[in-house]
Protein backbone atom coordinates (compact mmCIF):
# COMPACT_ATOMS: atom_id res chain seq x y z
CA UNK A 1 0.00 0.00 0.00
CA UNK A 2 1.05 3.79 -0.91
CA UNK A 3 1.17 6.31 1.60
CA UNK A 4 -2.31 7.15 1.37
CA UNK A 5 -3.76 3.90 1.43
CA UNK A 6 -1.77 3.20 4.82
CA UNK A 7 -3.28 6.15 6.21
CA UNK A 8 -6.93 5.18 5.39
CA UNK A 9 -5.97 1.95 6.73
CA UNK A 10 -5.29 3.69 9.89
CA UNK A 11 -1.16 2.60 9.56
CA UNK A 12 1.30 5.09 11.02
CA UNK A 13 3.60 4.47 8.45
CA UNK A 14 7.28 5.12 9.07
CA UNK A 15 6.81 8.22 6.95
CA UNK A 16 4.35 9.52 9.32
CA UNK A 17 6.40 8.89 12.28
CA UNK A 18 9.17 10.92 10.68
CA UNK A 19 7.00 13.71 9.88
CA UNK A 20 5.21 13.84 13.24
CA UNK A 21 8.76 13.86 14.95
CA UNK A 22 9.81 17.02 12.85
CA UNK A 23 6.21 18.95 13.40
CA UNK A 24 6.27 18.09 16.80
CA UNK A 25 2.73 16.73 16.55
CA UNK A 26 1.30 12.80 17.19
CA UNK A 27 1.38 10.04 14.34
CA UNK A 28 -1.92 9.81 14.50
CA UNK A 29 -3.13 13.47 13.90
CA UNK A 30 -0.40 13.28 11.16
CA UNK A 31 -2.22 10.24 9.81
CA UNK A 32 -5.61 11.42 10.15
CA UNK A 33 -4.58 14.51 7.85
CA UNK A 34 -2.64 12.35 4.74
CA UNK A 35 -5.85 10.12 5.03
CA UNK A 36 -8.23 13.30 4.54
CA UNK A 37 -5.95 14.41 1.58
CA UNK A 38 -4.64 17.82 4.12
CA UNK A 39 -1.30 16.57 4.06
CA UNK A 40 0.77 14.94 1.53
CA UNK A 41 4.25 12.82 2.59
CA UNK A 42 5.54 12.94 -1.32
CA UNK A 43 8.23 9.57 -0.93
CA UNK A 44 8.47 7.21 -3.92
CA UNK A 45 8.51 3.92 -3.07
CA UNK A 46 11.55 3.60 -5.51
CA UNK A 47 13.41 6.29 -3.80
CA UNK A 48 16.62 4.47 -2.30
CA UNK A 49 17.12 7.06 0.16
CA UNK A 50 14.87 10.17 1.41
CA UNK A 51 14.04 12.24 5.00
CA UNK A 52 9.85 12.39 4.22
CA UNK A 53 8.78 15.93 4.45
CA UNK A 54 5.23 16.73 4.96
CA UNK A 55 3.44 19.43 3.53
CA UNK A 56 -0.08 21.05 4.80
CA UNK A 57 -2.34 21.69 7.10
CA UNK A 58 -1.12 22.86 10.56
CA UNK A 59 2.57 21.83 9.48
CA UNK A 60 5.28 24.57 9.04
CA UNK A 61 5.47 25.82 6.14
CA UNK A 62 7.93 24.45 3.48
CA UNK A 63 9.69 26.13 0.89
CA UNK A 64 11.22 24.43 -2.76
CA UNK A 65 14.36 25.42 -4.61
CA UNK A 66 14.44 24.96 -8.45
CA UNK A 67 17.40 23.68 -10.58
CA UNK A 68 18.07 22.44 -14.00
CA UNK A 69 19.60 23.00 -17.59
CA UNK A 70 18.10 25.14 -20.04
CA UNK A 71 19.28 25.75 -23.88
CA UNK A 72 22.62 27.51 -23.54
CA UNK A 73 23.28 26.41 -19.76
CA UNK A 74 23.79 23.07 -20.01
CA UNK A 75 26.27 22.06 -17.33
CA UNK A 76 25.23 19.12 -14.57
CA UNK A 77 27.81 20.03 -12.17
CA UNK A 78 26.74 24.06 -11.82
CA UNK A 79 23.08 22.47 -11.49
CA UNK A 80 24.61 20.55 -8.61
CA UNK A 81 26.38 22.91 -7.21
CA UNK A 82 22.84 24.83 -7.50
CA UNK A 83 21.11 21.88 -5.21
CA UNK A 84 24.07 21.47 -3.19
CA UNK A 85 23.76 25.66 -2.40
CA UNK A 86 19.53 25.20 -1.46
CA UNK A 87 20.51 22.44 0.65
CA UNK A 88 22.70 24.36 2.75
CA UNK A 89 20.62 27.22 2.82
CA UNK A 90 17.68 25.10 4.14
CA UNK A 91 15.30 24.13 1.40
CA UNK A 92 13.14 21.90 2.01
CA UNK A 93 12.37 20.14 -1.50
CA UNK A 94 14.30 20.16 -4.54
CA UNK A 95 12.66 20.66 -8.25
CA UNK A 96 13.98 19.94 -11.39
CA UNK A 97 13.39 21.74 -13.86
CA UNK A 98 16.04 20.91 -16.90
CA UNK A 99 14.96 20.97 -20.48
CA UNK A 100 18.45 21.99 -21.66
CA UNK A 101 20.62 19.45 -23.59
CA UNK A 102 19.66 16.17 -24.65
CA UNK A 103 16.85 13.77 -22.97
CA UNK A 104 20.14 11.30 -21.68
CA UNK A 105 21.24 14.06 -20.29
CA UNK A 106 18.07 15.20 -18.47
CA UNK A 107 18.04 11.73 -17.32
CA UNK A 108 21.42 11.89 -15.74
CA UNK A 109 20.46 15.06 -14.11
CA UNK A 110 17.13 13.81 -12.41
CA UNK A 111 19.20 11.03 -11.51
CA UNK A 112 22.26 12.72 -9.80
CA UNK A 113 20.28 14.95 -8.55
CA UNK A 114 18.43 12.02 -6.41
CA UNK A 115 21.53 10.57 -5.58
CA UNK A 116 22.49 13.63 -3.87
CA UNK A 117 20.16 15.03 -1.60
CA UNK A 118 17.66 13.03 1.11
CA UNK A 119 14.66 15.83 -0.01
CA UNK A 120 11.83 15.50 -1.74
CA UNK A 121 12.40 15.92 -5.55
CA UNK A 122 9.93 17.19 -8.20
CA UNK A 123 9.44 17.12 -12.07
CA UNK A 124 8.05 18.75 -14.83
CA UNK A 125 7.91 15.79 -17.12
CA UNK A 126 6.78 17.86 -20.11
CA UNK A 127 9.94 19.51 -20.36
CA UNK A 128 11.94 16.69 -21.28
CA UNK A 129 9.39 15.16 -23.62
CA UNK A 130 9.24 18.38 -25.45
CA UNK A 131 13.24 17.73 -25.68
CA UNK A 132 12.61 14.09 -26.78
CA UNK A 133 10.28 14.96 -29.12
CA UNK A 134 12.18 17.25 -31.15
CA UNK A 135 15.27 15.32 -31.33
CA UNK A 136 12.80 12.27 -32.25
CA UNK A 137 10.26 13.78 -34.95
CA UNK A 138 11.75 17.54 -35.10
CA UNK A 139 8.87 19.52 -33.67
CA UNK A 140 7.07 19.42 -30.38
CA UNK A 141 4.07 19.49 -31.70
CA UNK A 142 4.45 15.75 -33.06
CA UNK A 143 4.54 14.25 -29.90
CA UNK A 144 2.74 11.02 -29.39
CA UNK A 145 0.63 10.47 -26.37
CA UNK A 146 2.58 6.98 -25.70
CA UNK A 147 5.72 9.27 -25.80
CA UNK A 148 4.52 11.67 -23.07
CA UNK A 149 3.62 8.90 -20.76
CA UNK A 150 6.56 7.51 -21.36
CA UNK A 151 8.79 9.86 -19.71
CA UNK A 152 6.37 9.97 -17.02
CA UNK A 153 6.65 5.93 -16.21
CA UNK A 154 10.57 6.34 -16.78
CA UNK A 155 10.25 9.49 -14.07
CA UNK A 156 8.44 7.63 -11.63
CA UNK A 157 10.26 4.78 -12.25
CA UNK A 158 13.52 6.55 -11.43
CA UNK A 159 12.54 7.58 -7.81
CA UNK A 160 10.86 11.13 -8.47
CA UNK A 161 8.75 11.93 -5.77
CA UNK A 162 6.62 14.95 -6.96
CA UNK A 163 5.37 15.88 -10.11
CA UNK A 164 4.37 18.90 -11.59
CA UNK A 165 1.47 18.45 -14.00
CA UNK A 166 -0.83 20.56 -16.42
CA UNK A 167 -3.29 18.74 -16.11
CA UNK A 168 -6.39 21.06 -15.75
CA UNK A 169 -5.44 22.92 -18.94
CA UNK A 170 -8.79 22.04 -21.65
CA UNK A 171 -10.07 23.81 -24.49
CA UNK A 172 -12.98 25.46 -22.55
CA UNK A 173 -10.91 27.48 -20.69
CA UNK A 174 -8.45 27.83 -23.55
CA UNK A 175 -11.48 29.69 -25.08
CA UNK A 176 -12.58 31.49 -22.06
CA UNK A 177 -9.43 33.24 -21.73
CA UNK A 178 -9.46 34.11 -25.46
CA UNK A 179 -12.60 35.57 -25.44
CA UNK A 180 -12.41 37.60 -22.13
CA UNK A 181 -8.59 38.61 -23.58
CA UNK A 182 -5.44 38.59 -21.23
CA UNK A 183 -2.38 41.32 -20.86
CA UNK A 184 0.34 37.86 -20.65
CA UNK A 185 -1.79 35.05 -21.92
CA UNK A 186 -0.04 31.72 -20.77
CA UNK A 187 3.53 32.38 -19.17
CA UNK A 188 3.19 28.38 -18.03
CA UNK A 189 6.31 26.81 -20.05
CA UNK A 190 4.74 23.44 -19.74
CA UNK A 191 1.21 24.96 -20.47
CA UNK A 192 2.32 26.84 -23.55
CA UNK A 193 3.77 23.79 -24.69
CA UNK A 194 0.67 21.58 -24.39
CA UNK A 195 -0.96 25.05 -25.91
CA UNK A 196 0.97 24.82 -29.01
CA UNK A 197 0.44 20.40 -29.29
CA UNK A 198 -3.76 21.29 -28.74
CA UNK A 199 -3.94 23.67 -31.22
CA UNK A 200 -1.44 21.99 -34.00
CA UNK A 201 -3.41 18.41 -33.24
CA UNK A 202 -6.47 20.04 -32.82
CA UNK A 203 -7.04 17.62 -29.41
CA UNK A 204 -7.77 17.72 -26.31
CA UNK A 205 -4.33 18.34 -23.88
CA UNK A 206 -3.60 14.05 -23.47
CA UNK A 207 -3.12 15.07 -19.26
CA UNK A 208 -6.66 15.59 -19.18
CA UNK A 209 -8.14 13.16 -21.41
CA UNK A 210 -5.87 9.99 -20.31
CA UNK A 211 -6.09 11.80 -16.26
CA UNK A 212 -6.59 8.18 -15.28
CA UNK A 213 -3.76 6.77 -16.93
CA UNK A 214 -1.75 9.51 -14.97
CA UNK A 215 -3.15 8.04 -11.94
CA UNK A 216 -2.22 4.28 -12.36
CA UNK A 217 1.62 5.49 -12.77
CA UNK A 218 1.11 7.87 -9.74
CA UNK A 219 -0.42 5.09 -8.03
CA UNK A 220 1.62 2.14 -8.99
CA UNK A 221 4.88 4.12 -7.51
CA UNK A 222 3.73 6.24 -4.92
CA UNK A 223 4.39 9.67 -6.64
CA UNK A 224 2.63 12.97 -5.30
CA UNK A 225 0.84 14.76 -8.18
CA UNK A 226 1.40 18.72 -7.99
CA UNK A 227 -1.20 19.77 -10.50
CA UNK A 228 0.08 23.00 -12.02
CA UNK A 229 -1.62 25.50 -12.83
CA UNK A 230 -1.62 26.66 -16.78
CA UNK A 231 -3.77 30.13 -16.50
CA UNK A 232 -1.84 31.21 -13.57
CA UNK A 233 -1.51 35.59 -13.89
CA UNK A 234 2.06 36.55 -15.42
CA UNK A 235 0.83 40.28 -14.36
CA UNK A 236 -0.93 42.11 -11.96
CA UNK A 237 -3.65 42.42 -14.42
CA UNK A 238 -4.31 38.80 -15.17
CA UNK A 239 -4.94 37.75 -11.50
CA UNK A 240 -8.62 36.49 -10.84
CA UNK A 241 -9.64 36.37 -14.74
CA UNK A 242 -12.38 34.38 -15.56
CA UNK A 243 -9.96 31.36 -17.12
CA UNK A 244 -7.89 31.15 -13.76
CA UNK A 245 -11.01 30.89 -11.59
CA UNK A 246 -12.59 28.28 -14.24
CA UNK A 247 -8.99 26.41 -13.98
CA UNK A 248 -9.76 26.21 -9.97
CA UNK A 249 -12.99 24.64 -10.31
CA UNK A 250 -11.20 21.81 -12.45
CA UNK A 251 -8.49 21.71 -9.92
CA UNK A 252 -11.26 20.54 -7.59
CA UNK A 253 -12.37 17.91 -9.90
CA UNK A 254 -9.01 16.05 -10.21
CA UNK A 255 -8.52 16.48 -6.93
CA UNK A 256 -11.57 14.39 -6.23
CA UNK A 257 -10.39 11.74 -8.84
CA UNK A 258 -6.65 11.26 -7.60
CA UNK A 259 -8.34 10.81 -3.99
CA UNK A 260 -10.39 8.58 -5.11
CA UNK A 261 -7.92 6.52 -6.79
CA UNK A 262 -5.44 6.28 -3.57
CA UNK A 263 -2.95 9.34 -5.28
CA UNK A 264 -1.80 11.86 -3.20
CA UNK A 265 -1.84 15.35 -4.53
CA UNK A 266 -1.61 18.99 -4.07
CA UNK A 267 -2.39 21.87 -5.88
CA UNK A 268 0.53 24.55 -7.59
CA UNK A 269 -0.73 28.48 -7.12
CA UNK A 270 0.11 32.03 -8.48
CA UNK A 271 2.21 33.67 -10.18
CA UNK A 272 1.72 37.38 -9.88
CA UNK A 273 -1.03 38.71 -7.45
CA UNK A 274 -1.64 42.06 -6.08
CA UNK A 275 -1.36 41.95 -2.63
CA UNK A 276 -4.57 42.18 -1.62
CA UNK A 277 -6.28 39.76 -3.50
CA UNK A 278 -3.41 37.11 -2.40
CA UNK A 279 -5.68 35.92 0.43
CA UNK A 280 -9.12 35.31 -1.42
CA UNK A 281 -7.22 33.27 -4.61
CA UNK A 282 -5.53 31.21 -1.24
CA UNK A 283 -9.09 30.60 0.10
CA UNK A 284 -10.63 30.02 -3.32
CA UNK A 285 -8.36 27.30 -3.96
CA UNK A 286 -8.95 25.83 -0.77
CA UNK A 287 -12.27 25.48 -1.06
CA UNK A 288 -12.77 24.62 -4.25
CA UNK A 289 -9.82 22.17 -4.03
CA UNK A 290 -11.28 20.04 -0.67
CA UNK A 291 -8.32 21.43 1.37
CA UNK A 292 -5.22 19.79 -0.67
CA UNK A 293 -1.62 21.34 0.31
CA UNK A 294 -1.31 24.27 -1.83
CA UNK A 295 2.55 24.84 -3.64
CA UNK A 296 2.74 28.92 -4.51
CA UNK A 297 5.15 30.46 -7.19
CA UNK A 298 6.31 33.63 -5.21
CA UNK A 299 2.95 34.73 -5.47
CA UNK A 300 4.87 37.91 -6.96
CA UNK A 301 3.30 41.18 -5.33
CA UNK A 302 4.43 44.03 -8.14
CA UNK A 303 5.65 43.48 -11.64
CA UNK A 304 7.95 46.00 -11.70
CA UNK A 305 10.91 44.89 -9.60
CA UNK A 306 13.34 42.49 -11.68
CA UNK A 307 16.64 42.21 -9.84
CA UNK A 308 14.43 42.21 -6.36
CA UNK A 309 11.93 39.62 -7.03
CA UNK A 310 13.22 36.91 -4.68
CA UNK A 311 11.78 39.86 -2.12
CA UNK A 312 8.46 40.87 -4.72
CA UNK A 313 8.23 36.82 -3.85
CA UNK A 314 8.99 36.69 -0.66
CA UNK A 315 6.21 39.31 0.50
CA UNK A 316 3.49 37.59 -1.40
CA UNK A 317 4.71 34.17 -0.30
CA UNK A 318 4.41 35.10 3.39
CA UNK A 319 0.87 36.72 3.02
CA UNK A 320 -0.04 33.64 0.81
CA UNK A 321 1.36 31.06 3.66
CA UNK A 322 -0.51 33.38 6.62
CA UNK A 323 -3.68 32.35 4.91
CA UNK A 324 -3.20 29.12 4.51
CA UNK A 325 -0.75 28.33 1.70
CA UNK A 326 1.31 25.26 2.26
CA UNK A 327 4.62 25.13 -0.40
CA UNK A 328 6.56 28.09 -1.52
CA UNK A 329 8.20 27.84 -4.71
CA UNK A 330 11.52 30.23 -4.35
CA UNK A 331 11.85 32.71 -6.80
CA UNK A 332 15.65 34.02 -7.55
CA UNK A 333 16.66 37.38 -8.43
CA UNK A 334 17.47 36.21 -11.51
CA UNK A 335 13.70 35.72 -12.35
CA UNK A 336 12.52 38.00 -15.51
CA UNK A 337 15.79 38.99 -16.16
CA UNK A 338 18.33 36.05 -16.99
CA UNK A 339 19.45 32.15 -15.77
CA UNK A 340 20.26 32.26 -12.02
CA UNK A 341 23.80 31.44 -10.48
CA UNK A 342 24.33 29.60 -7.38
CA UNK A 343 24.35 32.35 -4.89
CA UNK A 344 20.96 33.62 -6.51
CA UNK A 345 19.86 30.12 -5.48
CA UNK A 346 20.67 30.96 -1.95
CA UNK A 347 19.66 33.98 -1.99
CA UNK A 348 15.95 33.05 -3.06
CA UNK A 349 16.04 30.22 -1.11
CA UNK A 350 16.53 32.55 2.11
CA UNK A 351 14.28 35.04 0.76
CA UNK A 352 11.46 32.01 1.03
CA UNK A 353 12.36 30.79 4.06
CA UNK A 354 11.90 34.49 6.12
CA UNK A 355 8.41 34.55 4.56
CA UNK A 356 7.43 31.07 5.33
CA UNK A 357 9.01 31.81 8.74
CA UNK A 358 6.99 35.29 9.31
CA UNK A 359 4.21 33.20 8.03
CA UNK A 360 4.33 30.47 10.55
CA UNK A 361 4.63 32.70 13.32
CA UNK A 362 0.96 34.40 12.35
CA UNK A 363 -0.02 30.93 12.40
CA UNK A 364 1.07 30.49 15.40
CA UNK A 365 3.18 27.38 14.75
CA UNK A 366 4.99 26.95 18.04
CA UNK A 367 8.56 25.84 17.06
CA UNK A 368 8.49 29.21 15.17
CA UNK A 369 7.79 31.24 18.25
CA UNK A 370 10.02 29.11 20.05
CA UNK A 371 12.76 29.99 17.66
CA UNK A 372 12.10 33.67 17.81
CA UNK A 373 12.31 33.80 21.61
CA UNK A 374 15.02 32.36 21.95
CA UNK A 375 16.26 35.05 19.67
CA UNK A 376 15.21 38.26 21.60
CA UNK A 377 17.02 36.31 25.04
CA UNK A 378 20.25 35.97 23.28
CA UNK A 379 20.01 39.91 22.14
CA UNK A 380 18.64 40.66 25.81
CA UNK A 381 21.92 39.03 26.75
CA UNK A 382 24.29 40.91 24.26
CA UNK A 383 25.00 37.36 23.86
CA UNK A 384 26.36 37.57 20.05
CA UNK A 385 27.38 33.74 18.99
CA UNK A 386 23.99 33.09 20.47
CA UNK A 387 22.46 35.52 18.28
CA UNK A 388 24.47 34.58 15.11
CA UNK A 389 24.02 30.72 15.78
CA UNK A 390 20.44 31.21 15.91
CA UNK A 391 19.93 33.51 12.87
CA UNK A 392 18.43 32.21 9.90
CA UNK A 393 21.64 32.99 7.74
CA UNK A 394 24.36 32.58 10.31
CA UNK A 395 27.24 32.79 7.52
CA UNK A 396 25.72 36.24 6.48
CA UNK A 397 25.25 37.57 10.27
CA UNK A 398 28.31 36.28 11.14
CA UNK A 399 30.42 37.71 8.27
CA UNK A 400 28.63 41.25 8.35
CA UNK A 401 28.91 41.18 12.23
CA UNK A 402 33.39 40.64 11.58
CA UNK A 403 33.20 42.96 8.75
CA UNK A 404 32.07 45.73 10.78
CA UNK A 405 32.45 45.70 14.36
CA UNK A 406 35.44 43.29 14.60
CA UNK A 407 36.30 44.66 18.00
CA UNK A 408 33.20 45.37 19.50
CA UNK A 409 32.07 42.58 22.25
CA UNK A 410 29.14 43.70 23.92
CA UNK A 411 27.18 46.41 21.56
CA UNK A 412 26.00 46.74 17.90
CA UNK A 413 27.02 49.22 15.94
CA UNK A 414 23.77 51.42 15.49
CA UNK A 415 23.89 52.28 19.07
CA UNK A 416 27.54 51.61 20.26
CA UNK A 417 28.20 52.74 23.77
CA UNK A 418 24.25 53.72 23.72
CA UNK A 419 23.19 50.57 23.22
CA UNK A 420 19.43 50.57 25.25
CA UNK A 421 20.02 46.41 26.12
CA UNK A 422 23.58 47.65 27.47
CA UNK A 423 22.12 50.49 29.41
CA UNK A 424 19.32 49.10 30.65
CA UNK A 425 21.12 46.27 31.79
CA UNK A 426 23.83 48.63 33.79
CA UNK A 427 20.98 49.65 35.22
CA UNK A 428 18.92 47.00 36.53
CA UNK A 429 22.05 44.95 37.50
CA UNK A 430 23.15 42.69 34.76
CA UNK A 431 22.42 39.80 36.96
CA UNK A 432 18.89 40.64 36.88
CA UNK A 433 18.89 41.42 32.66
CA UNK A 434 20.19 38.53 31.54
CA UNK A 435 18.98 35.76 33.59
Amino acid sequence: MNQLELARSGVVSPEMGIVAAREKLDGETIRQRVAAGTVVIPRNRNRKHINPVGFGSGLATKVSASIGTLKGFVDVEEELAKVQAAIEAGTDAIMDLSSGGSGKLIDEMRLRTLEATDKPVGTLPIYQAVVEAIEKHGAIVKLTVDELFEVIERQARDGVDFMGLHCSLTWDTLKRMERQGRVENIVSYGGNFLTAWMLYNQQENPLFTHFDRLLEIAHRHDVCLSLADTFRPGCLADSLDRAQVQELIILGELVDRARAAGVQIMIKGPGHTPIDQIAATVQLMKQMCSGAPYFVFGPIATDVAPGYDHITAAIGGALAAQAGADFLCYVTPAEHVTFPTVAHVREGVLASRIAAHAADLAKRVPSAWEWDLEMSKARKALDWEGQINRALDPVKARKIREERSPNTSDVCTMCGDFCAMKVVGEYLGREQETC
